[in-house]
């Protein structure tokens, strides 16, 4: 068995202690995060740094500053980019325009969340917690890609918009206006990032001249309601409210969106012991289809069913129809209103 001298011990110790205090080697900084233009040529390219306590930080910091420089003129409202996201990825606007819609690599950056041709080329750590990211974006290849895209999308927004007075008075047409304030609110967009990089854009119409058209078209389109069954007209008044809050007009003969309502009420007479009486209770179904006449399409269905008791059968059947006019009134219009959202057009 070997003896260790105690002072050999400590020595060892405080040599392996040093070692671990020791910092290590930190790799010298780059010169882009100082001054990005010093990799890459301020005529060719625009370049930002971004700074963040993790790399992925660092990342969407250089990529919000990178847009930052175009202004605020770039930005849209999140549901119109999800919107033209949408279309454009699922390829119901190709149909709109006579030509494959944008060729491989522009289909595979429309939509992003950052800026359509920006990337990150680089990332460092300083070894102290501290990470940077160098975003560049290639004018040249920038320029293309909006050009493209802004040229494309004018191309689809004046084939939706080309149509008859008597396609323009129906819902068909009040969806292509709709579609085309997307594409217009887009334009605007990239109209601002092609004049950042020296290209200015003259002429683009705004989302909201389309909108506007939009809601010229749905107040000249009127709805005919239909109802079975009713009481004193309250179911129809109630679905003719959710239309009207809408824009939509109300009533007159030979309408081609007629609303279709069937009610049917069956009654049931039981005890019960929590009144110690006999209740009559109404079972009430209502089914509504929105059609269009000229096709004989089911545009919307809806279904509402409804139970209410009462000591008397008259009391029974009128809760129940007022119930049903509370849920038409609750439920009706916000499903109305996101029918009409997703409608995409089609040729």
């Amino acid at each position: 068995m070997f003896s260790v001298k105690p002072f050999s011990l400590l020595k060892t110790c405080l040599a392996l202690l040093c070692l671990f205090l020791t910092p290590f080697p930190v790799a010298a900084q780059p010169g882009w995060v100082a001054n990005p233009y010093t990799r890459f040529n301020r005529q060719t390219y625009l370049a930002v740094v971004g700074s963040g306590v993790s790399r992925a930080g660092a990342e969407r910091d250089a990529l919000g500053r990178l847009a930052a420089t175009f202004g605020v003129g770039i930005h849209v409202d999140e549901t119109i980019r999800e919107s033209y996201r949408e279309v454009t990825q699922s390829g119901a606007a190709a149909v709109w325009a006579h030509h494959v819609y944008l060729d491989s690599e522009i289909r595979a950056v429309v939509g992003m969340d950052n800026l359509i041709g920006a990337q990150i080329v680089d990332s460092w750590n300083d070894g102290r917690g501290n990470n940077f990211a160098l975003a560049v974006m290639n004018r040249e290849r920038a320029i293309r890609i909006y050009s493209e895209l802004l040229r494309a999308n004018r191309e689809t927004i004046s084939n939706l918009v080309n149509m008859s007075a008597a396609q323009r008075n129906t819902l068909e047409g009040f969806s292509r206006y709709q579609l085309a304030a997307v594409f217009a609110d887009m334009n605007v967009s990239y109209g601002t990032v092609l004049s950042v990089l020296g290209v200015p854009v003259h002429g683009l119409q705004r989302g909201e001249d389309f909108r506007r058209e939009a809601r010229e078209i749905r107040g000249a389109i009127p709805i005919g309601i239909n109802v079975r069954n009713d009481r004193d007209g309250r179911i129809r008044d109630a679905f003719a409210g959710a239309f009207s809050d809408l824009g939509f007009r109300i009533g007159g003969t030979g309408s081609r969106y007629v609303l279709d309502v069937d009610i049917s009420v069956t009654l049931d007479q039981r005890f019960s012991a929590h009144h110690d009486a006999w209740l009559t209770w109404a079972y009430k179904t209502l089914r509504a289809e929105l059609r269009d006449a000229r096709t004989g399409t089911v545009l919307l269905p809806y279904t509402v069913r409804e139970r209410e008791g009462h000591v008397t059968r008259t009391g029974a059947e009128d809760w129940v129809f007022r119930s049903a006019v509370e849920t038409i009134g609750r439920e009706y219009g916000n499903l109305l209103s996101d029918y009409l959202a997703s409608l995409v057009p089609r040729r």
